[in-house]
């Protein structure tokens, strides 16, 4: 994945997947500096939501990949650790990994989603909120929801109103990583097929 040009009229869709459709997924349309957030169910809603927005970008909270030697995600060959997860060990950043438990269901549908973004003609990319706002120093959304949303602000996302759930606060976090990967603020870890992460100051 190549670096976007920047542009003064750029969208970022940051999407927090649940690993089912019963459960809320957080979506973060950010134009500019400015966030508009909502919850989402199934993926039509999710496709619609992001289709309507026509983002530069769809940075999504999911597993896009498989590790090493595996050709689905319930494939008991190959490796437990992709690249990019072995890169958050090193880093000390915690995380689940993806073979395990409900992990499965989410790697499934994330894979499945970026197929249908992908015929949209859009960019969906992996991105860990979690990993980044423990990057930025901010708490993570199940410690203090209103700190992380304080936090956010203050790196320069606006329309961030009171009471916002937290899985629309991690769909902020995604999209912030998107637009610090427009600034040249965010890398690639893990190689092609990894994930966005900001970079350490």
């Amino acid at each position: 994945m190549t670096t976007p040009i920047p542009s003064s009229h750029w969208a970022i869709a940051g999407i927090d997947l649940a690993g089912s459709p019963a459960r809320p997924t957080g979506i973060c349309i950010l134009t500019g500096d400015r966030a508009r957030t909502q919850l989402a169910f199934d993926d039509t809603e999710i496709l619609d939501l992001v289709r309507a927005a026509g983002p530069d970008l769809v940075p999504i909270d999911a597993p896009l990949s498989l590790p090493p030697g595996r050709r689905e995600i319930g494939d008991r060959n190959g490796e437990h650790f992709r690249p990019c997860d072995r890169e958050l060990q090193r880093r000390g950043i915690r995380f689940f990994p993806i073979t395990l438990g409900p992990m499965r269901m989410l790697t499934e549908r994330g894979l499945r989603l970026k197929a249908q973004i992908e015929t949209e003609g859009l960019v969906p990319v992996e991105c860990y909120p979690g990993g980044a706002i423990d990057v930025w120093g901010l708490p993570r959304q199940q410690h203090d929801r209103e700190a992380l949303r304080r936090g956010l602000a203050r790196l320069g996302v606006r329309g961030l109103r009171a009471g916002l759930s937290g899985h629309e606060l991690d769909a902020v976090a995604a999209a912030l990583v998107g637009r610090d990967f427009f600034t040249g603020a965010a890398e690639m870890i893990g190689g092609e097929d990894g994930m966005l992460l900001p970079l350490a100051e």
